[in-house]
């Protein structure tokens, strides 16, 4: 051997790459979670859509819900920006150089009800309402543009046959709009003066609104709550979509060396993908959306869409809450599956769930409410505990979905037999009643938050709907001029008979009259009214044997103070002054007219109107119109409900008499306008979280369909009737919304009881439930068949093709 040394050599370890621990290790697996979410191919590309089409969905109606503040103050800034400031301390405004008469009118067509402003200006400088270059000359309009429109339809000729005085000059601005859809004018006129009806202004913005009543205040939140939970709970279910799928994915990274924490954020990851890309299409479907706000008049609670701007600080609880809710519910649906190297384990009966913390929710929200959501209607909005009200309903709502999972496992649990559709249902319900809870449960709380909702309604309906006693059988329409005079009131009475579709028409004229002699009762002079017509009309006002030409009435309504005080003015044989009231013209002159003495007594009859007249009742020949003060004549129409637009025609008849005649429609119930905004408001709301739950339930049942596209096609490899497995969808479908709306029902009728007792009114309404689960089972039928095509796709035979 030769002398070369031969030296051992000791291989050097090569360095090894520490693993990231803490937020970098979050930070890692979200990012690689991201990445699977998008480099998945076609499949993980479809659950991602599916997650960001779900949760864009919800983003849209909460970023909706978002712009509604602004969107009304902006409508309010304009409604205010143009309302004539009327001047309450130092009595009439003086005319100068910057002032306007002006006075407020509007007409009804076919429903619609355009409003607009007569205008004359003072000076050269006069102040100008937002929207206006100008103060429009004698004669001449400016109108909106959806105005423009209106009368430039020619299906609309009888509203221009209405208009056809003025001559239309130019278009309102938006500064001078509440949305493109208002109907508005502005007229300008040389004859208007600043008495009666007209009055003088030197500016323009003043806010009259008035505060919100505080039963409709807590309406409002309660409104709120029960709209936008679905919301929040079918974002939470849509970040779950494709769950089994991505579980395998998961197992086959334990098989390359990750742990379980970091699987577990993988998955984080995958879901907060979706929710992120759910973003940006919630956004781009919120701004394609609220370009309908300016196109359709959604019941009178149309705007611009530029007023529809999210407050920055909801956009940023919404762009917070969706990814990181995405990422919590994620983490804790994992917390039940054991995720391990060779698969993943789910075999294993589940522990079953419990039901103590399920009823702790809503007994809690219950509590709330009957404890601090009480309301004081005579301390005002302060009485609102808005905190309360909308913590304890939310927690009663979320409660019940809280509980629908437990009722649909122990229900299920214990069915046993049956058909083989009804069994194929029952046995995946057996083995997957979460997914199946949470398919339903934004239904669920839907329907049980509106039926608490109507229930509240119904108990505050006689707050807001006043039963005005106006008898439409005897007259359609009434009639008013601030003018009175005999050819007057007879004009009227004989255009409106010539009128087309007019059957009757019964014309008064009517005048404050007091007692000449100086006597007063409780430092006031005795006052009654007159009222002036034919024997036929008088007829119609109250209970006569007989009349004549020159006769003269008193007139009692069976109230025997009211009465007591018509007899201090009303003495037959003695004058009355029909003159100006000397308790408000101290030197004005009295003007007498003598009762004759042998006027009757008689008992007032309801007018159509639903109101009893009582005071002096003259035929014309027995007293001089001319010579009363401030009086006014007032027509009571009745129509031919066969005649196609009588209505119309009468108010065609109107305007030509006079275009500052005033006709309204009777109606038997008058509805408070906050309470009917709310209302509307309400429908509005409903029909989009409807339509977004319905389209919950589609997305979420063909994304379960994909799931199990493998399973559907071996059994139809192995001679599965087709028909069997549209029945099963049907049934795996169906038994879960019964056992919702079930829930709903109890539910919502209980919390419809705690709502009713805060507002200290009672029950009214127990069957409100009915059209609202109706509604629920129609909208799920209709989900259920929408599915059917790609249940019958996705059993073809090519289904068990795998790579």
């Amino acid at each position: 051997m030769s002398g070369t040394q031969v030296r051992s050599r000791t291989p050097i370890a090569a360095p090894t790459a520490v693993a990231p621990t803490g937020a970098a290790a979050w930070v890692r697996d979200l990012g690689m979670g991201m990445r699977f979410a998008t480099g998945g191919g076609r499949e993980g590309w479809i659950r991602t859509i599916l997650t960001a089409v779900g949760v864009g969905l919800g983003v849209a109606l909460l970023l909706g819900a978002a712009s509604v503040p602004n969107m009304m103050q902006n409508r309010d800034d304009r409604s205010v920006a143009r309302t004539p400031h009327s001047s309450f301390d130092g009595g009439p405004v003086k005319a100068s150089d910057s002032t306007v008469v002006i006075r407020n009118t509007g007409t009804t067509f076919h429903g619609k009800s355009p409003t607009g402003v007569v205008l004359r200006a003072d000076g050269k400088n006069p102040a100008l309402p937002p929207g206006l270059d100008k103060i429009p000359g004698p004669d001449e309009m400016v109108v909106s543009p959806a105005m423009r429109d209106l009368l430039d339809d020619p299906a609309n000729k009888l509203l221009k046959e209405r208009f056809s005085d003025y001559r239309v000059t130019g278009t309102i601005g938006k500064a001078g709009l509440l949305s493109p859809v208002e109907l508005y004018y502005y007229v300008g006129s040389d004859k208007i003066t600043a008495t009666g009806n007209n009055y003088r202004v030197q500016s323009f913005g003043q806010d009259n609104s008035l505060p919100l009543d505080p039963f409709l205040m807590a309406l409002v939140v309660l409104i709120c709550v029960v709209l936008l939970t679905p919301v929040a709970i079918f974002i939470g279910t849509a970040v779950r979509f494709g769950g089994d799928r991505r579980d395998r994915r998961l197992a086959a990274l334990r098989l390359v060396g990750a742990d379980s924490r970091a699987v577990r954020r993988i998955a984080a990851g995958e879901a907060l993908f979706g929710a992120l890309l759910g973003l940006v299409v919630g956004a781009a479907l919120f701004l394609l959306l609220r370009e309908l706000v300016g196109v359709v008049d959604m019941t009178n609670v149309s705007a611009y869409p530029t007023d529809m701007v999210p407050s920055p600080g909801l956009v940023a609880l919404v762009a917070a809450g969706v990814p990181v809710s995405a990422v919590l519910v994620t983490l804790i649906s994992l917390r039940s599956v054991a995720i391990e190297p060779l698969g993943v384990f789910r075999g294993t009966k589940q522990r079953k769930r419990r039901l103590w913390w399920r009823l702790v929710l809503p007994v809690l929200g219950i509590g709330i409410l009957l404890y601090s959501g009480r309301i004081d209607r005579d301390m005002g909005n302060e009485a609102v505990n808005v905190t309360a009200i909308a913590a304890g309903s939310a927690l009663s709502l979320i409660g019940l979905s809280a509980l629908l999972p437990w009722l649909v496992e122990a229900v299920v649990g214990r069915l046993r037999g049956g058909p083989v559709p009804w069994q194929l249902a029952v046995r995946r319900l057996q083995l997957t009643t979460g997914t199946a809870s949470r398919a339903v449960s934004g239904i669920t709380v839907a329907v049980a938050g509106a039926v608490a909702l109507q229930m509240m309604f119904a108990s505050m309906h006689d707050d807001f709907n006043e039963i005005t006693g106006q008898d439409t059988t005897r007259a359609q329409l009434t009639v008013r001029s601030g003018k009175a005079s005999g050819p007057l009131t007879q004009q009227m009475i004989d255009d409106f008979a010539a009128t087309k579709g007019v059957t009757k028409v019964i014309g008064t004229v009517q005048a404050l009259v007091t007692r000449p002699d100086g006597k007063k009762v409780n430092d006031l002079t005795p006052t009654t009214e007159v009222t002036i017509g034919t024997c036929a009309t008088l007829r119609e006002l109250a209970h006569l044997r007989s009349c004549e030409d020159g006769d003269a009435f008193v007139v009692h309504t069976g109230s025997k103070e009211q009465d007591g005080w018509v007899d201090q003015t009303a003495r037959p044989g003695k004058p009355v002054n029909i003159g100006p009231d000397p308790d408000f013209n101290e030197n004005a002159k009295q003007v007498l007219w003598t009762l004759p003495k042998d006027t009757r007594t008689v008992d007032a009859r309801n007018n159509p109107s639903g109101r009893k007249i009582d005071g002096i009742f003259a035929t014309p020949s027995a007293i001089d119109i001319k010579k009363l003060d401030d009086a006014s004549t007032t027509s009571w129409v009745q129509t031919d409900p066969k005649v196609a637009d009588a209505e119309e025609y009468v108010r065609n008849t109107a305007a030509r008499i006079d275009p500052f005649i005033g006709v309204d429609t009777l109606k038997s119930v008058d509805r408070d306008k906050q309470y009917a905004s709310i209302a509307r408001g309400l429908q509005i709301g409903a029909s989009a979280t409807m339509a977004l739950i319905a389209a919950s339930m589609l997305v979420s049942m063909i994304e379960q369909l994909r799931e199990r596209k493998r399973l559907l096609a071996v059994l139809t490899a192995f001679g599965t009737r087709r028909s069997s497995m549209g029945w099963s969808l049907l049934w795996q479908t169906a038994l879960p919304v019964a056992l919702g709306l079930g829930l709903a029902i109890v539910g919502g009728l209980g919390l419809g009881v705690v709502m009713t007792r805060m507002i200290d009114k009672g029950v009214t309404d127990w069957w409100s439930f009915l059209p609202l689960t109706g509604a629920g089972a129609a909208m799920v039928l209709a989900v259920t068949l929408l599915s059917l095509p790609p249940l019958r796709r996705m059993m073809r035979p090519d289904g068990l093709r795998t790579e």
